[in-house]
């Protein structure tokens, strides 16, 4: 009788997986991002897991791991444990860039991962430091010509959108512009302040602050409308650069395996994110204009001036 009941509890068992599966979460959670602190992706991550904690009630823990453009970090989340602890705050970079870029990419974007949810759509703003005298794009363009390769763009790093965004721009306004390579973009945020770089793309949360202190001037919103938070500069569609339609976005994914009555709760919990805030507009003003000169940056990476 108790080996007949053994053999009905099993069978139970292996006809339905889900039942088997043990309360989850019962720890904490690692979302790991593909960059340092200060960028977008970070700050995205950091709202998605205090929400996460508190509806899946354990914490969640921001994992920084930045390099390769964020394919080092895709490249540990795949190899996880397929256990829902560990996920992973995939990105354009990642999913989208990574594969055609890298010839020996450590992971297979679709094989290695389970989809859980995409989270947000970002597109990139042309900013400038207040210190370059110009007020447009095609002042830009104009002083660009005027010196060519002695203006500098700052990204996040090599590979990821907002250089391809700056490389982009380069070849349809036919301008010869430096790439200087940051490892994030909380300090290419700071020497743009400084003036040390001239120019950088990138989406709101890392830009936004300063334009609204006036420490940055945005000249157009890489996409076919204007952007929300920024009505009054242009989209570089409206500039006739229609192909300058860029955004970063952001999803979370599980290593593949990750059994799917787990991948299933991630969406659910993601209710609990707070719906699309309204930031106040601020005058943009002309600054004086002063001379940005290339040097190079304390907190940059290396680079060779693009072809």
């Amino acid at each position: 009788m108790l080996r007949a009941l053994v053999l009905l509890v099993a069978a139970f068992v292996w006809a339905n997986p889900a039942r088997a599966q043990p309360a989850y979460p019962t720890r904490p959670l690692q979302l790991v991002v593909t960059v340092p602190p200060g960028g977008a992706a970070d700050f995205v991550a950091r709202i998605i897991a205090a929400k996460l904690a508190d509806a899946l009630g354990q914490p969640v823990i921001v994992a920084n791991r930045g390099g390769a453009a964020g394919t080092t970090a895709a490249a540990g989340v795949a190899k996880s444990d397929p256990d829902g602890y560990t996920l992973l705050l995939n990105t354009i970079a990642t999913h989208g860039i990574g594969p055609h870029l890298y010839a020996n990419l450590p992971y297979d974007p679709a094989k290695d991962f389970a989809p859980v949810i995409l989270l947000a759509k970002l597109p990139l703003i042309m900013t400038v430091t207040a210190m370059l005298p110009a007020q447009s794009v095609a002042d830009v363009i104009a002083l660009a010509k005027a010196h060519p390769g002695q203006l500098a763009f700052a990204s996040a790093g090599t590979g990821g959108a907002p250089h391809l965004a700056g490389e982009l721009f380069k070849t349809l306004a036919a301008i010869d512009l430096l790439h200087v390579p940051y490892r994030g973009s909380g300090s290419a945020v700071v020497d743009l302040i400084a003036g040390r770089v001239a120019i950088m793309f990138d989406a709101a949360p890392s830009l936004l602050p300063f334009i609204m202190s006036r420490q940055l001037r945005p000249l157009a919103a890489a996409s076919r409308q204007r952007h929300r938070l920024l009505p009054e500069i242009p989209s570089f569609a409206e500039l006739g650069y229609e192909r300058m339609d860029i955004s970063l976005w952001y999803g979370v994914v599980a290593p593949a395996g990750t059994p799917q009555p787990i991948v299933q709760t991630w969406p659910t919990s993601a209710k609990a994110l707070p719906t699309k805030g309204r930031t106040s507009q601020a005058a943009l003003p002309r600054h004086s204009m002063r001379s940005c000169a290339t040097r190079r940056p304390a907190g940059a990476r290396s680079s060779s001036r693009p072809a």
